[in-house]
């Protein structure tokens, strides 16, 4: 069984997901927006969302993380909900991360050595999503 994170934005899923599979090193994002799919004439889709992304994702070392934005007329809350927990074996790797996520962020934590981890740090990115790096400590 596969667990993914699923997170939802507030009409900004494409720019949100192309960062992140940037920052990510993943494939080019497929995706699909409300628009793209088979009409149904009792529930017929509003212009105002056909361009909004109904299903997209980006990897992280393999592991998808699926997206989307909220239909119109349905609730978004943007708050601590949610938080992604990156680990690299590669400190190196955790920099780039680091470095790319916190422009426009908020840095919680800089990227520092801890007693669990010889770099790690926790911020909340410009999107609003937190995230906790962490080099994971060889035994």
């Amino acid at each position: 069984m596969a667990i993914n994170p699923y997170i939802n934005f507030n009409g900004n899923c494409r720019e949100a997901v192309e960062f992140y599979a940037d920052v990510f090193e993943s494939d080019k994002p497929v995706f699909m927006a409300f628009g793209d799919a088979p009409g149904d004439p009792s529930h017929p889709i509003p212009e105002e969302a056909k361009h909004l992304i109904m299903h997209t994702q980006f990897f992280i070392h393999g592991t998808p993380v699926m997206c989307s934005d909220v239909f119109p007329g349905h609730p978004y809350i943007q708050g601590n909900n949610i938080s992604i927990s990156v680990v690299s074996k590669e400190t190196d790797e955790v920099k780039r991360y680091f470095d790319k996520l916190k422009v426009g962020g908020t840095v919680h934590m800089e990227l520092q050595e801890t007693f669990w981890s010889k770099a790690y740090a926790n911020l909340t990115d410009r999107f609003g999503i937190g995230w906790q790096l962490s080099q994971e400590q060889q035994h």
